[in-house]
């Protein structure tokens, strides 16, 4: 059964920004690396905020994340349990999730980091543009294709025959036909209604797929509800695209990204495993 894609208008940014207290995500335009920015006084409504929302950042797989803490005010660096969680559960996931903090070298929470012996599985850098080198040397260039397209009506075939081209090279036929079928609803919609470059990234995700397509248009697309027409009134096919991925896909979402937006599908195989 597919899952609902996130609600994006709760989690993308949560907290009183006006008091310059928030949770914030931004996300790559391949969906690889994710950035999760937390300032403010750290408290319990900053904790569970920051909890629900590296919730969500895992659900949706990025093969990175990076904690930027550099405007946290945490002088008695009570928010640490919180990071060696985090630090837990991203290395549980399949495949695991690289996670890095940043954290100013003067801060208490950078020492207390590495008193705790995170440091080891949990790396601290003091800058984001140092954790997003580091990390990128570590994710595997080898499980990811990526292709740059045109927004004309050969888009979409070209981005199938990515996914076909991962498909077959790890060994992940079962999934041919679902995420091609993702794939081309994705790229259709972009080329209809963006009508700009298009990024598709095919990444492997343990046994499934994680598809995205970044364009330049900031308009998120939406679910829209089918309606049954009224007598002698034709079809509404609008939105038929987008159910279909929802149908299809185990997760969904689209995400802000730079100038425009990154939408996102991860498809795993639903048939059942014989033993």
């Amino acid at each position: 059964m597919a899952v609902s894609p996130p609600d994006l208008s709760d989690h993308t940014e949560q907290g009183d920004t006006e008091q310059g207290v928030s949770v914030r995500v931004d996300f790559g335009a391949d969906a690889a690396v994710s950035l999760l920015t937390v300032r403010g006084p750290w408290d319990g409504r900053l904790q569970r905020s920051a909890s629900v929302t590296l919730r969500r950042c895992f659900t949706e797989h990025p093969d990175a994340l990076i904690v930027d803490l550099s405007r946290l005010l945490d002088p008695h660096s009570e928010s640490a349990p919180t990071w060696t969680t985090a630090r837990t559960v991203a290395a549980t996931l399949r495949p695991p999730v690289q996670l890095a903090l940043c954290v100013p070298p003067e801060l208490p929470l950078a020492d207390r980091m590495q008193t705790l012996d995170a440091g080891r599985f949990l790396p601290v850098y003091a800058k984001v543009r140092q954790a997003r080198v580091a990390v990128a040397g570590r994710i595997p260039g080898s499980e990811r294709l990526v292709a740059t397209l045109r927004p004309d009506p050969d888009a979409p075939s070209l981005a199938r025959n990515l996914v076909s081209d991962a498909c077959l090279a790890w060994g992940l036929a079962g999934l041919l036909h679902p995420c091609r079928l993702v794939m081309s609803e994705l790229v259709t919609n972009a080329v209809e209604h963006a009508g700009t470059e298009i990024r598709v990234v095919v990444s492997r995700r343990g046994p499934g797929l994680h598809l995205s397509v970044a364009d330049g248009s900031p308009v998120l697309p939406r679910l829209l509800r089918l309606t049954h027409p009224l007598p002698g009134q034709p079809l509404d096919e609008r939105g038929r695209g987008l159910r279909t991925v929802h149908e299809t896909a185990e997760l969904w979402g689209a995400e802000p990204a730079g100038d425009g937006k990154v939408v996102w599908a991860t498809v795993r195989d639903r048939r059942p495993s014989i033993n």
